[in-house]
């Protein structure tokens, strides 16, 4: 059994397409529209064949933007290596996104930084 993908509602769709493919090195499909609906989506691979579904549709209620909540906490992406931990969460933090942890190495032995990127949502980049 694997994970197969996770999908992430948003409020901006391509906003969101964008930071994945800018910062994460994700590759994007061409994207789904059904018109009846309004919904929209695309799937962002990685690397490693993961993916990530990010979706759009009229009439959502955002959540509450507050990490402490009960839910899906955040998404880890594997940077490789402590340096690329740093230049990454360091170049996120300069492009203005709110580095909440880190880089550190966790009490369970994770190098890792914890920023809030899209919508309120939090990602992990791990060594």
């Amino acid at each position: 059994m694997k994970i197969e993908h996770v999908a992430l509602y948003v409020n901006e769709l391509e906003e969101a397409r964008e930071f994945f493919i800018k910062y994460l090195d994700g590759s994007s499909n061409a994207g789904y529209h059904n018109k009846n609906t309004g919904f929209r989506s695309y799937f962002i691979s990685f690397g490693d064949g993961s993916r990530l579904e990010i979706m759009n549709k009229p009439g959502l209620v955002d959540m509450e933007k507050n990490l402490n909540r009960t839910g899906y906490a955040h998404v880890a992406f594997s940077a490789g290596s402590t340096e690329k931990v740093d230049e990454l969460t360091t170049r996120l933090k300069k492009d203005g996104f709110e580095v909440v942890s880190g880089p550190r190495t966790t009490g369970d032995n994770y190098y890792e930084s914890c920023i809030v990127v899209i919508e309120g949502n939090q990602i992990e980049i791990t060594e």
